[in-house]
């Protein structure tokens, strides 16, 4: 891990800021436990912004939202045309594959 990894850590954590300017905690201690615990360890969740969780929580209600707009008929017809596309795709790559494959021991004539 490296001092540059640390640096975006701590952009997304912005009160670890706050932390060292109020003397209650040095850089060299959060490197290390940033090092030894890793950035996913929930002991960096109350130095996340607030406006992190807003955004997050934002971002679950408009999900919600639009789950429950969400017409299933609609999006199973979707996912048939998907489906439907690819197998075509398959196949003109079989068929492109099968035309482009040459008999190794066929003898031409010189």
């Amino acid at each position: 891990m490296s001092v540059e990894q640390f640096k975006q850590f701590v952009k997304k954590h912005p009160k670890l800021i706050e932390e060292v300017r109020e003397g209650k905690k040095t850089w060299k201690q959060l490197y290390n436990d940033w090092y030894v615990f890793g950035e996913d360890d929930e002991m960096w969740d109350e130095y996340t912004s607030t406006d992190d969780k807003q955004e997050q929580g934002a971002l679950v209600q408009k999900l919600a939202s639009y789950l429950k707009h969400l017409d299933v008929n609609e999006l199973q017809t979707y996912i048939t045309n998907v489906q439907q596309a690819i197998t075509s795709i398959q196949e003109v790559v079989r068929q492109m594959q099968h035309t482009n494959k040459k008999d190794p021991f066929s003898f031409r004539r010189d």
